[in-house]
């Protein structure tokens, strides 16, 4: 077992890419709805299905390394008190956010009518009819979801803060490295 998890990426490599693979997926899904892929045709639908699936797969494995091991990163030196707490918070709401969003859209599934798949591969939940909670949690996880694009707004403005008005470096922290000799 040694040999392999030394074989494996540190924590914030994977987490690194992990959060720039969110990034497309949280676009995507703020700018493209069901019902704009349904227009396009059936391929579209799947392709956006198979998309919540990557996003909600990756969703819960951050979720998962956050309940087991905490947050990667430390505040970083340069922070006065109020950035630190800010720090910390915004990094939280972002990974239950994200738990919470991919938890309503099991609701949606659950309360569905017809049993849903996400990317035609994974059952979502048994359905159970219920088309006034359906409705009711559908909005949920519609104000969820842009309520969590805000805050992600928020926490890329405040690291672009950090990163230009501190000089802490705080976008080298997460850029690849390809990209550090434009920042």
């Amino acid at each position: 077992m040694n040999g392999l998890t030394s074989r494996l990426p540190h924590r914030r490599s994977w987490l690194k890419a992990l959060h720039w693979a969110m990034v497309p997926l949280f676009l995507w899904f703020t700018l493209v709805q069901p019902r704009d892929v349904q227009r396009v045709g059936a391929w579209a639908v799947q392709l956006h299905s198979v998309l919540g699936l990557v996003f909600v797969s990756l969703a819960l494995l951050w979720w998962v390394d956050y309940r087991r091991r905490g947050l990667a990163g430390r505040p970083g030196p340069k922070l006065p008190p109020w950035g630190r707490r800010l720090h910390r918070a915004l990094h939280r709401v972002l990974v239950w956010g994200v738990f919470g969003v991919a938890l309503s859209g099991f609701g949606l599934g659950l309360t569905s009518a017809v049993l849903l798949w996400a990317g035609g591969i994974v059952p979502i939940a048994p359905p159970l009819d219920m088309p006034r909670a359906n409705a009711w949690v559908g909005r949920i996880h519609e104000i969820e979801f842009y309520t969590l694009a805000v805050i992600a707004l928020g926490h890329a403005g405040f690291h672009i803060w950090r990163h230009l008005w501190l000089r802490d470096n705080a976008l080298r922290i997460m850029a690849p490295r390809v990209l550090h000799r434009f920042l």
